[in-house]
């Protein structure tokens, strides 16, 4: 059976939560294959009555909301002991079981010294800051390429755990008190402090890899959910400003242990307009009420951190540009919803640099940073999209915006979010 991968088309908070809960009941197991608690998934759920229960999600995989659906936390994630047991208990307390979770042997923890680091390092930045959350992401994946980076695995062994602490504070705490002025870190007080959650995290520790090619060859479907997104990914992202992991379809396999071959689906998730947490360069950035309106109308403000986003119009070439990137077979169009009121739409089809017109990604973050979007209008409508179920319900102005998006973005839209319920989802073609 097939491993299908959902992937971030833009810059984040495209809405891979709802789409991976969406799928969660036709899966067996969803992984989290990179990233940490930097990004969230806000997750949507009716209730019987009517009402209906909303879940924001950190560090824990969104098949955790799915009965009968496996979370796996796979190698390729940086994980916060503190806030994975904040947000299981968290879970726990509203009813949800969180006993079938799985983390890998493999994946690594991020230590306080890495969190202290990451917010003394981004303040020395200043005007050149790179817009990180400060939780510790960047230094602990700098740790894992250092080859001196704590996994979860040494917990269990408190040997080879004081060893690793000893090794990174010899340098960091040069650093913290020499560069930063701030005191140095006791190797005593971080071994302490990591093995106070061992036990707690013992039974939830597998050879993650084995498991899911175990799963696979035994017929059962997995699906690899991405933190963060293209735009956002350590390569092929808008370096520097980008996050410290691989977010793309090539991340899923190292940062799970699934192999190329046996990934059959790749769905990329696009939201209707574009946004932005950060800094670095953004084309369509709107600074005007039209941003604002984005802002508001979407509740463009950050799972994980509260920070207004960014907003500005759809960019077709960076669409374009994911699709080639990560292979895209489907693209997921959210948030069609918000849309609604405007009397012209306008997209980003192409760019203008240096006064020549530009239809693909530039190749150099200088250019980028230049780029002037290049705009087509599109008719608006004012009907209200929420109770929309099929392709034929949605208004026609709002079917010619989708049909004109999925011919110039590289891949065919298979479904449109209507509004951020579970059910409020559109659906042209199955995801799986």
């Amino acid at each position: 059976m097939p491993a299908v991968v959902i992937v971030g088309a833009q810059w984040g908070d495209e809405g891979k939560g709802k789409a991976t809960d969406l799928l969660g009941s036709r899966v067996d197991k969803v992984v989290k294959f990179n990233g940490g608690n930097n990004a969230g998934h806000t997750v949507v759920i009716p209730n019987p009555d009517g009402t209906s229960e909303k879940y924001a999600l950190h560090l824990l995989p969104s098949g955790i909301l799915t009965p009968g659906c496996t979370p796996v936390i796979g190698n390729g994630v940086v994980v916060d002991l503190d806030v994975l047991f904040e947000e299981i208990d968290g879970l726990e307390a509203r009813g949800i079981d969180t006993s079938s979770l799985v983390v890998s042997a493999n994946a690594h923890v991020i230590a306080d010294y890495n969190r202290t680091l990451d917010k003394v390092t981004e303040r020395f930045l200043g005007s050149r800051k790179i817009g990180t959350t400060g939780r510790g992401i960047g230094p602990t994946y700098a740790d894992k390429m250092n080859r001196q980076g704590v996994r979860i695995q040494d917990l269990f062994d408190e040997k080879i755990l004081r060893e690793k602490v000893e090794a990174a504070l010899e340098l960091k705490n040069q650093i913290l008190t020499k560069v930063y002025n701030r005191r140095s870190v006791e190797v005593d007080e971080i071994v302490e402090q990591l093995l106070t959650h061992a036990e707690r995290l013992r039974p939830m520790v597998a050879d993650t890899p084995l498991l899911l090619h175990e799963a696979l060859q035994a017929g059962e479907t997995v699906l690899l959910e991405a933190g963060q997104a293209t735009l956002l990914d350590v390569d092929h992202g808008t370096y520097p400003f980008v996050t410290s992991s691989s977010a793309t379809t090539g991340g899923a396999c190292t940062g799970s242990g699934i192999a190329p071959t046996q990934i059959t689906r790749v769905i990329g998730i696009v939201k209707a307009y574009a946004t932005r947490v950060g800094e670095g360069p953004f084309p369509t950035e709107l600074f005007d009420e039209d941003g604002e309106r984005l802002r508001r109308n979407g509740g463009e403000f950050g799972t994980t951190t509260g920070r207004p986003r960014r907003c500005g119009w759809y960019d077709a070439p960076i669409a374009r540009y994911a699709a080639r990137i990560n292979g895209v077979t489907d693209f997921v169009l959210t948030k069609l919803d918000v849309l609604t009121g405007w009397d012209r739409i306008p997209v980003c089809v192409a760019y203008e640099i240096d006064g020549e017109r530009v239809d693909e990604m530039p190749m150099t973050q200088t250019d980028f940073h230049h780029a002037k979007p290049i705009l087509e209008y599109f008719e608006g409508w004012t009907e209200d999209l929420s109770d929309c179920r099929t392709f034929d319900d949605l208004p026609v102005a709002a079917q010619e915006y989708v049909r004109a998006l999925e011919r110039i973005s590289g891949s065919r839209i298979s479904a449109i979010g209507v509004g951020p319920g579970r059910e409020q989802t559109v659906v042209l073609h199955d995801l799986l």
